[in-house]
């Protein structure tokens, strides 16, 4: 077996690799690229194998940064299977449709940006010179049906009939749509072929719902060998779903390639018996400040654990009992995804919620905002609230327009409660505030800039890293030194560079053999 690592190498994002032998050729994840739109868009575009030669893909878990090309494949010719749990293949039907409208939403106004560009041009007849408001405001009308609609038709005529350069999403509602009926949901624990000769087997990775672990078993004439990827590897005793796995099968035991992420291969999370209490603080501090908590958080997972701690925190009137908002639509179909898989939830869930008939992720005081108009209202609502929203990384969503009128405000909090990427306009509120914090809030607050604005971020911004859905250094270690797994080498991928050199010296420390590869190096396992 041949393994390619063609994405998530030596970054976090794009986590797309293959397994080649004489008859097949499989894909572990194939996902999107996210950060800089420019460099993300270039990415994205380019498939780096023809999705015609692709017998099956193995998805390790939702997040789009692992499934989010999956209808770029799908649309060019793929023929096989999309083999998954069956919690994945669910949420997939909300993640995949919803990426697809940011694709097509993005398109379209880059296309409106550039219709709207070239008439500016022509009416102020090459020169440089500002066109007037109100001669802005007739080219708008001409593109635009209505105040929040563009008009496709007109600006796609537009840009064919003077050969302006148009912008196509990297795939459609439809093909996202057409997509999902390549999915093949597996249980944990149970064996699906994959490939002549060729095995695969789910084990529970406690990231999120669905998360697996997936081992790769070649078996000819009584030989075998065994490659097993992780996916992204969650946090133990954290609430809702199962911890990672430990104890594998006999015939999964031995493994000769493990092919490990590393997005905390050198940090500490705080302990996840601290996250209620850390909470419970920003929350109390806020309300008596008279402010609002701001939580950019992804909807799958996040807002769901998030909901979680708040329910918990309400039932024991730990907190003053504000509404709760979660802003997002895929957030609230994802949140039903999750009601609707009680058989993954840990001991603790039972107990507390299940065994006494409530719902972990309903109640009074929370509340989903299902249109563009509540969001807005939201937006207006200057009384103490709690407000959940994506996007997670602050890339753009509603989340943007929540800050937009709120970010100004030092009574407010943002608090961070995931991974901010490298690029992202989330890492840089959280840099630029970290270092107003350490100058102790003395002088100008710092500027941030969105929506063509610039606004002074006196916002407290707290980050609660605990929350992490990725194991830190040590739990990550903890699967390879408590597990039942005997492993002969690690390729180290989803990392940012420097993480993944130091989680590298500190296992070869614990005696294993570790690489990093770089994007397109080939691993061979004999």
């Amino acid at each position: 077996m041949h393994l390619t690592f063609h994405g998530a190498t030596r970054e976090v994002t794009g986590s797309f690799h293959t397994i080649t032998t004489d008859h097949d050729r499989i894909v572990l994840d194939c996902g999107l690229f996210q950060g800089r739109r420019k460099e993300a868009e270039t990415k994205n575009r380019v498939l780096p194998i023809d999705p015609q030669v692709i017998t099956n893909i193995i998805l390790s878990h939702a997040h789009l940064d692992h499934s989010g090309r999956i209808p770029m494949v799908t649309k060019e010719g793929f023929n096989g299977r999309i083999f998954c749990t069956r919690a994945t293949a669910q949420a997939c039907e909300y993640l995949l449709r919803d990426s697809a409208k940011i694709q097509e939403g993005d398109a379209s106004y880059l296309n409106y940006k550039t219709a709207r560009n070239f008439l500016a041009k022509l009416k102020s007849g090459g020169s440089q010179k500002k066109l007037s408001n109100g001669d802005m405001a007739d080219i708008k009308r001409l593109l635009k049906a209505g105040n929040h609609r563009l008009n496709s038709e007109k600006i796609t005529e537009l840009l064919e009939e003077h050969q302006l350069q148009t912008i196509d999403p990297l795939y459609s509602m439809l093909e996202a749509e057409e997509s999902l009926s390549y999915f093949n949901g597996v249980p944990y624990n149970h064996t699906a072929t994959i490939g002549r000769d060729l095995t695969c087997t789910f084990y529970d990775a406690g990231h999120i719902l669905g998360s697996a672990m997936a081992v790769v078993r070649k078996e000819v004439n009584g030989q075998s060998k065994n490659v097993m990827f992780t996916g992204d590897i969650g946090r133990f005793d954290k609430p809702i779903i199962q911890d990672p796995t430990l104890e594998f099968a006999d015939e999964h035991r031995e493994i000769d390639l493990l092919i490990m992420e590393s997005t905390y291969g050198d940090r500490l999370h705080d302990p996840v018996k601290d996250m209620k209490p850390m909470l419970q603080k920003v929350l109390t501090e806020t309300f008596d400040r008279g402010g609002s908590v701001m939580i950019p958080a992804f909807a799958y997972g996040r807002t769901q654990e998030i909901i979680y701690y708040l329910h918990e925190l309400y039932l024991a009137g730990d907190v003053p009992r504000v509404p709760v908002y979660v802003d997002s639509p895929l957030a609230t179909n994802i949140t039903h995804v999750f009601g609707e898989h009680p058989e993954t939830y840990d001991e603790d869930t039972h107990q507390t919620f299940l065994e006494n008939g409530l719902n972990p992720f309903h109640f009074e005081h929370l509340k989903f905002v299902q249109t563009v108009e509540e969001s807005m209202a939201l937006n207006r609502d200057t009384r103490s609230h709690i407000v959940l929203a994506g996007s997670g990384m602050c890339e753009g969503g509603r989340i943007l327009h929540h800050l937009r009128h709120k970010i100004h405000d030092e009574r407010n909090t943002l608090l961070i409660v995931g991974y901010m990427g490298r690029n992202t306009f989330g890492r840089l509120i959280q840099d630029k505030a970290a270092a107003y914090e350490e100058a102790g809030r003395q002088g100008q607050a710092p500027a941030v800039r969105f929506y063509n604005k610039e606004y002074p971020l006196k916002a407290k911004v707290v980050t609660l890293g605990g929350f992490s859905a990725h194991g830190d250094k040590n739990e990550l270690t903890r699967v390879l030194k408590e597990s039942n797994l005997d492993v002969k080498r690690i390729a180290l991928v989803h990392g940012e560079e420097d993480q993944s050199i130091a989680f590298k010296s500190h296992l070869e420390q614990q005696g294993f053999e570790v690489t990093v590869p770089y994007q397109g190096q080939t691993i061979y396992v004999p």
